[in-house]
């Protein structure tokens, strides 16, 4: 009997089992330890009549991923798992045929591989997948010199989960799902699109901007990987807004939070403003509900708006460490108390001067007050004020707040409130905090405005106000009645992000790679369709960024260096200082040829004191501090560390600056189980990836405060701990933090707890 077997275009062939193995011998060429036999030999393929290729290759790659964590006994007769980290790739390049396969039956070629891109990008174009734009900035001759750049081979750096990762969520499918743009195709695209501001050097700086993101030398921000070269194209990951004490900022706010979740962004929102619960109303006691019930509603807002279905919109809401709500905001997401006074869809986060931890040093008290109430008794905002190094202008106020006896308070002991806040951590992973003086003493642009909160993953730090209603009115256009609103913008923070990939780049590289980045990151702001206006105008200008890192625990492995050592915290103070002096020499030459930032008169970049204030002393920062007054930069805010929770898994690195969570583990996923390692595995390096629950969290901190010297916004830093840590502990760990200069905390990754990661900032 003669077995038929069906192939993706519906035709019957006889089984031909040579062409399997010829895949399958491909698939393994070059990889040490992988044998094609030992693959099809434990596939155990049982061949049928009618069977399909695409269950051919489903049980070949799910066998290969199998194989990257095995049980053998050892010489004393022992269970012990072992990896072989190869048989990811082998899995990977399996996948890929896939995708090459199914992209050439939508696109109607015959050969095996690649297609014709310039033919793609002219039938994505027309079907609106593709936006037009590209087409009008691009020659034909330009696209196909392009198309000939592409190379094809770099599809052999994925790893199983990056290239699965990658086709499923990021690749530009048809409107029925089917597969049309193969992986370097998608690098490229982005990279024509970035580079359409460079006028005649667009092709040069595409092949450049090509090159890094199919090296894996760099990853950029979700949103751009998802949007860049379609027909809306929102690059940025998050956005933060201030809310006024009022209904019209309350529910604008919330109006921006829908249009930014439904373009695939999230949203970090300043509550610190608003009335607390009892407080008065236009004269009538005790009639305020408080900040609660707004957080509900931006908690709704962000399950509602769910991005067409593919996940809930994402919101972390800051509250002051000394407004009267701050219990109930603290309770926010635990499983006790009132359910109607909870919100389990928002992050919350605590933002903390320095005064309240000097007297939780000391077991003091602290006051809880009404922000309007303050402003009504004492002719001020509290909120507004920070304390720097020559001026205590926070303290001096809060001190007289509490100074007045008229003014209504709660006084607890400080002890107790961050009692309330490891509880909530251990439980929920959160509060995050924001040290709101630290921060703001490192901003650069103070002359400019404030800080008041974050982002979503705590790692944005730039100014902020809410936007006012000036006046409503109606006019007559053409005959008909319109009703217009006039309003003052406020400044609407933009969170623009791509990283470093450090597990595949050296030090020596910095200098080329990192000016190229700023480029990429500036041209993102060039371009950006941005869903809300005052979002636009803060942009353009401050035109901040956020240069990153991923691949922060795989460098330090490849360099055979102890997470836990003294070695560890020397190179992260020369790494981050290389980083940032390439970063800000890549902004000023930027600025040499497209002008600075519209805000850069009276900034610290511009007066030098950014500099002073690092202690760049050396000759090459001095050079560049001069370089900096002279010329300006192109960026107000420049380096930024995002957590990159999916994009690291598509460069095949560790995430963001964390240590990794667990050397292999299997992961389970909707019935299916993939095995995973920590990236190069291997007997030799083993041991240097110590994992994160396991790591002295002291080192961690020390390292966080180290780089944050050089970094002008912040870090996505999480603290881990176990069920056995002592509440002392982690109560030193927050003292710690801010000691050393940490500017916020994100996660507590208890390890008996399970925590949603935001895939908005992954970049």
């Amino acid at each position: 009997m003669t077995i038929e077997i069906r192939k993706r275009d519906g035709r019957l062939e006889p089984l031909c089992a040579s062409k399997t193995k010829k895949m399958v011998e491909f698939a393994c060429r070059n990889l040490a330890g992988c044998d094609p036999i030992e693959l099809e030999l434990d596939a155990k393929i049982q061949f049928r009549d009618k069977m399909t290729t695409r269950e051919i290759q489903k049980v070949l790659i799910q066998t290969a991923i199998e194989k990257v964590i095995q049980t053998n006994e050892d010489a004393y007769g022992n269970q012990v798992k072992q990896t072989y980290i190869n048989w990811q790739y082998v899995a990977a390049r399996l996948l890929v045929y896939d995708l090459y396969k199914e992209a050439a039956i939508s696109r109607g070629y015959t050969h095996f591989g690649y297609g014709d891109y310039k033919a793609l990008y002219e039938e994505l174009i027309h079907r609106g997948l593709y936006g037009d734009y590209l087409k009008m900035n691009y020659t034909d001759t330009e696209v196909e010199e392009l198309a000939a750049y592409i190379n094809p081979e770099r599809d052999d750096l994925f790893n199983y989960e990056g290239i699965k990762l990658l086709a499923d969520r990021y690749l530009v499918k048809g409107y029925k799902g089917e597969v049309m743009e193969l992986p370097q195709e998608r690098f490229m695209t982005i990279a024509m699109h970035l580079a359409i501001p460079e006028g005649e050097k667009r092709v040069y700086y595409a092949k450049q901007f090509y090159d890094l993101l199919s090296q894996l030398k760099m990853t950029v921000a979700t949103p751009t990987l998802a949007n860049a070269g379609t027909a809306f194209y929102q690059l940025s990951s998050c956005f933060i807004s201030t809310v006024g004490d009022n209904l019209w900022s309350i529910y604008d706010v919330n109006q921006k939070f829908a249009q930014v979740s439904k373009h695939g962004g999230a949203l970090g929102i300043y509550l610190g403003k608003v009335r607390a619960l009892n407080s008065e109303i236009r004269g009538h006691k005790r009639s305020s509900g408080g900040v609660i019930p707004w957080v509900r509603l931006y908690n709704d807002t962000a399950v509602a708006v769910d991005q067409l279905g593919r996940r809930k919109g994402s919101a972390s809401v800051t509250l002051d460490v000394w407004h009267s709500d701050l219990y109930d905001f603290l309770e926010l997401k635990t499983n006790n108390g009132d359910d109607r006074r909870k919100a389990h869809d928002i992050f919350p986060s605590i933002s903390i001067p320095d005064l309240f931890m000097e007297r939780l040093l000391k077991r003091e008290n602290w006051s809880l007050f009404d922000p309007y109430m303050v402003h009504k008794e004492m002719g001020f905002y509290l909120e507004d004020y920070f304390d720097d190094e020559e001026d205590k202008a926070f303290t001096t106020r809060y001190l007289a707040c509490e100074a007045n006896e008229k003014l209504e308070r709660i006084t607890i002991p400080t002890l107790d409130i961050m009692k309330k806040i490891m509880i909530s951590a251990v439980e929920t992973g959160t509060p995050f905090i924001f040290f709101r003086d630290t921060v703001n003493r490192a901003n650069p642009n103070k002359h400019l405005g404030m800080i008041y909160a974050s982002n979503l993953c705590h790692e944005i730090a730039q100014n902020m106000s809410a936007s006012e209603l000036i006046a409503e009115g109606t006019k007559e256009v053409n005959g008909e009645m319109e009703v217009y609103s006039r309003i003052k913008p406020g400044d609407m923070v933009t969170c623009n992000l791509n990283s470093t990939n450090l597990g595949r780049v050296e030090r020596e590289e910095f200098k080329d790679i990192i000016p190229l980045q700023i480029r990429m990151l500036d041209n993102v702001i060039t371009l950006n369709q941005l869903p809300v206006k005052e979002a636009q105008l803060t942009s353009d200008r401050y035109r901040a960024i956020g240069l990153g890192t991923s691949g922060y625990h795989h460098y330090l492995v490849n360099h055979h260096i102890s997470w836990e050592s003294e070695e560890h915290l020397k190179v992260a103070d020369e790494l981050f200082e290389d980083m940032a002096y390439e970063a800000i020499r890549g902004s000023m030459e930027l600025a040499k040829e497209k002008g600075a930032y519209p805000g850069f008169e009276g900034s610290e970049w511009q007066t030098g004191v950014y500099f002073e204030r690092r202690g760049y002393t050396s000759p090459r920062w001095q050079k560049l501090k001069e370089e900096v007054a002279k010329y300006g930069l192109r960026n107000g805010y420049i380096m930024a560390v995002a957590p990159t929770g999916s994009t690291s898994n598509i460069a095949n690195t560790t995430a963001g600056i964390d240590p990794i969570f667990k050397k292999f583990f299997i992961e389970e996923k909707k019935g299916s189980f993939t095995p995973k390692a920590a990236p190069d595995l291997c007997a030799e390096n083993f041991w240097l990836y110590k994992e994160a629950h396991h790591i002295n969290q002291s080192w961690s901190i020390k390292a966080c405060g180290i780089r944050q010297r050089h970094i002008d916004q912040a870090q996505s830093f999480n603290l881990y701990v176990t069920p056995e840590v002592k509440a002392k502990d982690i109560l030193q760990m927050y003292i710690d933090a801010w000691q050393e200069g940490v500017k916020t905390l994100y996660y507590v990754r208890n390890q008996s707890l399970e925590t949603d990661e935001c895939t908005s900032c992954s970049s």
